[in-house]
């Protein structure tokens, strides 16, 4: 394949890749406006659409890394279509689902194994098809783009297809675009993987999974038992395992995460000492730059999709909005993103990462501000604008800057590993965002204050990101490179 043939392939590559990162964001958000259409539908709760979307994102966040690792074993292409197929699947079911039971399988289950399995390759393809550090660039710029525009556009999309056809129609629009994808993504050109392919790491795969699920579930204790003591007694069975006013599961669960956590990190430094290749190398963490540009993605993820939650939730439980009418209110920030991520490979020339990631999480901490202060508890539609237009325009800033940050810090050689890493970490994000947004407005009562103080507490995480982003350090030549 000539130089130039070799150019336009890895291009057209770019369309397929991106349209999936889209449409496996679009599925994180999409379902914010219809949460009171598929209770009332499937004569569930509130709480339990919220735990199918909490249940998605962290399946992803789960199984990122093993679906990484196998892109080395398998093959990227093989993967993303695989991905693609059990993604589409999940799609087809969820749009079926009589009950809660058969939408967790098909959305929080298949699709999270199929998002899994197909994003991990996105970074790596175009890590990987694109040599020079400034057109790599603009393309991770294209696929975060993506992510973040399926992320923001999905409240409005769902909202439509919502109000005018029914959810499960929303869920039938993704598998005619996942089935776009695959056939598009046929003429792919996957460059070859090495001839020793490293084994597969079943303990570490099933310790990481196991520990960020205990992580999560815990979170998601705090809307029935509090977060300090707890509210009830708590009991397995007939056996109560905390009585009420104890100390809250939700520390019990994290607890058991954090070890178990703690016992897939041991696993895997014994592993690569002993010469066989774990599912991620610890070294991955031992690069600060790299580890506070981890931080400020999951804190961007968190913040958005915590934040769309909430006003989601608060739109249709106390003000009494449709689906198309929530998803009306939050366009300003789709808006703010489009604009923001098409002027991103502008900025990327002439800012650093670093500048950019700060100054996004600081223009999304002023527009959650100005939504706190122009709000209250009973906000009119129009006091939503200028802030939510301003937290898309941070997070639109942002979202590539700090994934170019994370791969960028590492070789060609390890891209595998650390995209694995930071899909997971951004899902673990999106995973975080819903819980602890949902814990806090859980049997929230009509004056709206529960709300109030949950968008608080996601405006916190927006400054603990801006905090990371301050701490990261400067690299002249990097920079130099990347606007050159």
């Amino acid at each position: 394949m000539s130089g130039g043939t070799a150019v336009t392939a890895a291009k057209a590559a770019v369309l397929p890749l991106a349209l999936a990162q889209f449409v496996a964001s679009y599925a994180g958000s999409n379902m914010n406006v219809a949460i009171t259409s598929i209770a009332t539908d499937l004569g569930t709760s509130v709480t339990g659409i919220q735990t199918t979307i909490t249940l998605f994102t962290l399946t992803m966040a789960a199984l990122m890394i093993p679906g990484s690792k196998l892109t080395d074993i398998w093959g990227r292409k093989f993967c993303f279509l695989l991905g693609l197929v059990i993604y589409g699947t999940g799609a087809l079911l969820a749009s079926a689902a009589q009950g809660l039971p058969l939408l967790m399988i098909g959305y929080s289950l298949l699709e999270g194994v199929g998002s899994a399995l197909l994003i991990p390759p996105i970074y790596i393809l175009i890590t990987m098809l694109f040599n020079d550090t400034t057109t790599r660039a603009k393309y991770f710029g294209v696929v975060s783009g993506a992510a973040g525009i399926g992320a923001a556009a999905g409240p409005l999309i769902g909202g439509l297809v919502t109000s005018y056809v029914s959810w499960r129609a929303s869920f039938l629009l993704q598998v005619v675009i996942v089935a776009a994808i695959i056939w598009l993504g046929r003429g792919i050109a996957d460059p070859p993987l090495p001839a020793q392919r490293p084994a597969f790491d079943g303990l570490g795969a099933v310790l990481s999974a196991l520990g960020l699920f205990f992580v999560v579930f815990g979170v998601l204790q705090s809307g029935v038992y509090g977060w300090g003591t707890a509210t009830r007694d708590y009991a397995i069975g007939d056996t109560v395992i905390i009585h009420q006013g104890g100390i809250s599961p939700v520390w019990l669960y994290a607890g058991i995460g954090v070890v178990v956590l703690a016992l897939f990190a041991v696993s895997a430094w014994a592993r690569e000492k002993n010469g066989r290749a774990p599912l991620v190398s610890v070294r991955l963490f031992t690069n600060l730059t790299s580890n506070l540009g981890l931080l400020t993605q999951n804190c961007q993820w968190l913040v958005l999709q915590g934040a769309f939650f909430v006003i989601s939730v608060f739109l249709q439980q106390v003000r009494g909005f449709s689906a198309i009418e929530t998803g009306l209110v939050l366009l300003p920030a789709t808006i703010g993103l489009l604009l923001s991520s098409a002027a991103a490979p502008r900025m990327a020339r002439r800012h650093s990462q670093r500048r950019l990631v700060r100054f996004g999480f600081f223009v999304t901490a002023l527009g959650l501000g100005l939504l706190l202060a122009l709000g209250g508890t009973n906000p009119s539609v129009w006091s939503y604008v200028p802030g939510l237009f301003l937290m898309g325009v941070g997070v639109g800033i942002m979202l590539t800057a700090s994934v170019n940050l994370v791969q960028s810090a590492w070789p060609e050689s390890v891209q595998g590993d650390i995209s694995g890493v930071s899909r997971s970490v951004s899902n673990l994000g999106s995973s975080l965002g819903v819980a602890i947004a949902g814990s806090l407005v859980a049997g929230a009562v009509p004056g709206g204050g529960q709300y109030f103080s949950a968008l608080v507490v996601v405006g916190c995480f927006a400054v603990v990101g801006w905090f990371a982003a301050l701490l990261i350090p400067r690299d002249r030549l990097r920079d130099k490179a990347q606007r050159a």
